[in-house]
């Protein structure tokens, strides 16, 4: 047993950098401090504990770490810091070398972080505490609620696909999950908190189910039937396992969202052997054909990476023209960073700096396009949209089933309700259709 009679009055700050399912893991683990009786530090006060949680998906990441660490060091002198997450994982003996760090855990503490505050007492020199990939076990569950009206729940962590550009099964080790029952659990004391929409969140959440002998489809039907959650998002899901059986059942779900999220990385099909993905050009088109057969206003984003190594001009050229032509709504594009281990380093055609970040620009541009075009189609028609909250004096938001934004005057009685409007024309940034109650 942990002695929390040292935290009581203390304070804490909590600095997380990534994914989503960063942010739902740091929201679990201040819910943890927070039940030892170590409070939230409050704007501008010295924090007692620093937790910093990291991100390493590429080299600007590795960076944006290091400075956050050191501001939190300098903002929270005498502070006991703690850092974690995915650059802890990857390189724990450089986080522990920087001044003021006194604990680095890895993907494996992560969950047990309490465990490792000791009497708070600052250490000389920071100790790194990790297990080696191939050895992570531990799943760690977590449901957070953001500063928006949605939860992020995760339901997965690791991977264990080994993408020659990615570095997340050694950060985060193989995949695996938690048991459906309890996941369930987690959703309905969402609802029971007056949460309303969840975001499924992973690493790889279409391999759900490998630890315990279930799968994905048997989750998203679970889910399907917790009381009082009105939607559910699923984050984002590899091709290959977007079933056209998960498809189907989302276009008649009760809660199950019209919105997709799916990686395709590359429009070429040499560059996605050279990336060693799972599937081809043409098993990516048949799954949106799949979504829009039957689900025709669905919004669906993808991902794309460019200037990976081995992209030649022609090969993002096919790469381009494929996009053009899929019927998807945004693309969430990426500029190629080389991450030291990973098997892309043996291909040796490599993209300058600058050839990323035209090619990067012309996918942007095409992008904006394509998401102007699906929120035009939708003025004139009506929507149930779920609010969010907002800052007094400044317009309210939420968001349509499929996934449009929409903005209207603040009303701090719409925050968190399902209303029905009309979608009306742009806002004058061009980021959300204006809208009406109906």
């Amino acid at each position: 047993m942990i002695d929390t009679t040292i935290f009581q009055d203390k304070t804490a700050v909590y600095y997380t950098l990534g994914c989503k399912l960063n942010f739902s893991e740091t929201s679990t683990i201040g819910k943890t401090l927070k039940e030892a009786g170590i409070r939230t530090a409050r704007k501008g006060e010295k924090a007692d504990i620093c937790v910093i949680n990291t991100c390493s998906v590429t080299e600007v990441a590795d960076k944006k770490c290091r400075q956050a660490i050191h501001r939190l060091v300098k903002q929270h002198p005498g502070a006991y810091v703690v850092v974690t997450g995915c650059y802890a994982q990857l390189k724990p003996d450089q986080v522990a070398n920087i001044e003021g760090v006194d604990v680095v855990l890895g993907a494996e503490q992560k969950g047990e972080l309490m465990n490792y505050l000791g009497n708070l007492e600052k250490h000389p020199q920071g100790e790194a505490i990790t297990t080696a990939a191939k050895d992570i076990r531990s799943f760690s569950p977590s449901c957070s609620r953001g500063d928006r009206t949605r939860y992020f729940l995760k339901v997965q962590d690791g991977c264990d696909y080994f993408c020659s550009y990615c570095t997340i099964p050694f950060a985060r080790g193989r995949s695996r999950n938690g048991r459906i029952e309890e996941i369930v659990e987690q959703a309905r004391q969402a609802a029971a908190e007056g949460g309303k929409e969840i975001v499924i969140t992973g690493v790889n959440i279409g391999d759900f189910g490998k630890t315990t002998g279930e799968s994905f489809f048997d989750l998203v039907k679970a889910l399907d039937q917790v009381a009082g959650i009105e939607r559910y998002r699923i984050s984002s899901i590899e091709p290959n396992l977007l079933t056209d059986e998960i498809i189907e059942y989302v276009s008649r779900s009760r809660a199950f969202m019209p919105h997709f999220h799916i990686p395709l990385q590359s429009g070429s099909d040499d560059v996605l052997k050279l990336m060693r993905r799972r599937y081809d050009t043409a098993l990516f088109a048949s799954k949106i054909r799949k979504i829009k057969e039957i689900m025709p206003d669905a919004f669906i984003g993808v991902d794309v990476i460019v200037g990976t190594r081995g992209e030649t001009e022609e090969y993002f050229e096919d790469a381009y023209r494929f996009i053009e032509g899929l019927d998807v709504t945004q693309l969430h594009v990426f500029s190629y960073s080389e991450r030291p281990g990973t098997q892309a380093l043996k291909i040796e055609y490599v993209v300058s700096p600058e050839e990323k970040h035209r090619r990067s620009q012309r996918l942007l541009a095409l992008s904006d396009a394509k998401t102007k075009a699906f929120y035009t189609s939708h003025i004139g028609r009506e929507a149930w949209v779920l609010m969010e909250k907002s800052k007094a004096g400044t317009p309210m938001h939420g968001f349509t089933d499929n996934y449009i934004r929409v903005e209207m005057d603040h009303d701090d009685q719409l925050d968190n309700q399902l209303i029905r409007v009309r979608m009306g024309g742009f806002n004058e940034e061009g980021t959300a259709l204006k809208g009406v109650l109906v």
